[in-house]
């Protein structure tokens, strides 16, 4: 007898194979039998007209602190989401020395409310083996952790970290570090150099400060523990990969003898060459046996700013110096004419890079006002306000947002919505060199809700849009992340495969409306959206989520590297 059968469903392996109806049987966890399955099982679920695919593995996310107040890792787990992998971009909450500069950073970096952080996390370790062992045993999907640079610089250095390179016993005392958290089940580095990763203090985070001996010397300690990989994000996703750019990739590459995984790989069909400029960086290193991998994000990226927060927009050339200002200072500043013709100068030059396409002004809408002097402009764009009052669009924007004492949510039109651009993002979806993914989910909780790409990827894409097959989009959310990553025994729906499965609508599946909900600690908010047409979620064979609800139970694992994750080496991958 075993455990679970679901019944008669359309099994999608993850493989990329057609689909076929076949029973799945689940034992202690784990897929026992797909076909026609005549043994008897303690639970027979019939799934008849459904899809019934692995779960969703989703490899850069910010659920880092999240898990310990939510252990499901809403609202990712109801569509379809098994397995996370947190500690992207260099930014851990581990090693952690006490103070609160980790917490003051990923608030401003990665947009968790501060509030939330500070009640909802217990900060109760110093090393990266403490804060894994805290989260054993009390999640309910799969989780496992890279080991952040500027968290691991900020250890050793304090707050030169945040001054200037390293010096010799400076990089070991980093190494030393890094091993004890590889040593411990950290899955690798990740690292930024962007020039829009700023601290809770306005300035550069501590990677930003590390030179190319130091980040060598990182990706030579990762070489020496299996199951580990590298995750990075440059400032050239933003301007163009520059001949250093591809180098360095190449070089850490090499060094720790593991594919890096950069984030994101932006499509748009006004700037037709700029995601293949950045591509080439994968195929020079391939030249030299290094593998450099894109991630893609599926779907026309939108987003909600505000000028409290200022995330995204500081990454706009000059902006920073002004959005780090204090905020009755940064008032002031943006209702003086002369900073708003700089920064307007800035946000089209060539320097802001893919970013001009986000901060449209005309198209901009004023989504939400606080005060009953800037009511009247919510629901209208930037455009209207400007025909309105005889202005730049921008002006008529910061007008808004001065009045507003700053707190204006705006949200951006959806950059790159057109035929062209998604015909454009289809054929990069299939490119050896990249991997769908990139959903953000857990971070910038107040502008975006990135949980949805999976359910948008299964959905939309492939059924309104026709860019791929079913089958394609569940290879590429699930059997592909698995193995860049080496992640053991998930990814497909066969025998001998842990059982993360996703039982979902073919005709439905996809993502809800965005909203507001005040469910974090401290009665902080975020945009969460609900999944259409996802069933069941299972992890580890057992049911987590049914219709949209979570059941309660916390079947997840903690994935550490060596013993969850196999080696891959760089110049192995292939997707």
């Amino acid at each position: 007898m075993v455990d679970l059968i679901l019944r008669g469903g359309t099994v999608i392996d993850g493989s990329g194979r057609p689909r076929r109806v076949a029973d799945v049987a689940v034992s202690d966890g784990t897929i026992v039998e797909v076909g026609r399955v005549t043994d008897s099982a303690r639970r027979t679920i019939d799934v008849s007209g459904l899809v019934v695919g692995p779960g969703v593995i989703d490899v850069h996310t910010h659920y880092d602190a999240q898990l310990f107040w939510d252990p499901a890792a809403t609202p990712s787990c109801f569509h379809g989401v098994t397995t996370v992998i947190g500690g992207n971009c260099g930014f851990t909450l581990a090693p952690f020395a006490g103070g609160d500069y980790l917490m003051r950073l990923m608030s401003r970096v990665e947009g968790i409310p501060l509030a939330a952080l500070e009640a909802g996390v217990p900060w109760n370790w110093t090393s990266f083996r403490e804060y894994l062992d805290r989260l054993e045993g009390q999640i309910a999907i799969n989780a496992g952790f890279l080991c952040g640079h500027s968290a691991v610089r900020y250890q050793v250095m304090g707050s030169a970290a945040v001054e200037r390179t390293s010096t010799a016993d400076e990089t070991a005392a980093m190494a030393a570090l890094l091993h004890d958290a590889l040593d411990a089940g950290a899955l690798g580095l990740s690292s930024s150099d962007t020039v829009n990763h700023n601290d809770g203090d306005g300035r550069p985070v501590p990677s930003r400060f590390a030179d190319d001996r130091e980040r060598l010397a990182l990706a030579s300690a990762v070489a020496a523990h299996p199951g580990t990989s590298l995750e990075w994000i440059l400032t050239g996703v933003l301007h163009g990969f520059s001949d250093h750019d591809v180098e360095i990739l190449t070089a850490l590459s090499l060094a720790a003898n593991r594919p890096i995984n950069w984030n994101a790989l932006g499509v748009i069909s006004s700037e037709p060459d700029a995601h293949w400029q950045r591509l080439r960086a994968s195929t020079t290193a391939a030249a030299r046996g290094a593998t450099v991998i894109a991630l893609a994000v599926p779907e026309a990226v939108s987003a909600r700013l505000s000028f409290v927060h200022g995330f995204i927009l500081d990454g706009l050339p000059g902006w920073n110096d002004v959005l780090s200002l204090p905020l009755a200072e940064r008032r002031q500043a943006l209702a003086d004419p002369e900073v708003r013709r700089r920064l307007a100068a800035g946000a089209v030059s060539p320097d802001a890079g893919l970013l001009r396409n986000l901060v449209d002004w005309e198209h901009m809408t004023v989504s939400e006002t606080h005060s009953d002097a800037t009511k009247s402009a919510e629901g209208k764009t930037g455009g209207e306000l400007a025909s309105e009052r005889g202005i730049t669009a921008l002006d008529a924007i910061l007008d808004v947002v001065v009045a507003d004492d700053l707190r204006t949510g705006l949200d951006t039109a959806a950059m790159g919505d057109d035929r062209e651009t998604w015909r454009m993002r289809a054929e990069t979806w299939r490119d050896p060199r990249v991997l769908v993914g990139g959903s953000d989910a857990g971070a910038h909780v107040d502008i975006m809700c990135g949980a949805t790409t999976s359910t948008r990827h299964l959905g939309p894409n492939v059924r309104d849009r026709n860019l791929l097959t079913l089958e394609e989009a569940v290879h590429q959310l699930t059997d592909m992340p698995a193995r860049l990553y080496g992640i053991r025994g998930r990814g497909r729906v066969a025998p001998g495969y842990r059982a993360d499965l996703m039982v979902f609508d073919a005709d439905r599946v996809g993502p809800g409306p965005v909203r507001t909900q005040a469910d974090l600690p401290a009665g902080a908010s975020r945009l969460v959206a609900d999944a259409i047409g996802v069933a069941r979620v299972f992890v580890n064979g057992t049911e987590v989520v049914t219709d949209g609800r979570l059941t309660g139970d916390a079947p997840g694992t903690l994935l550490r590297s060596g013993r969850d994750t196999y080696t891959v080496e760089a110049g192995t991958y292939a997707s």
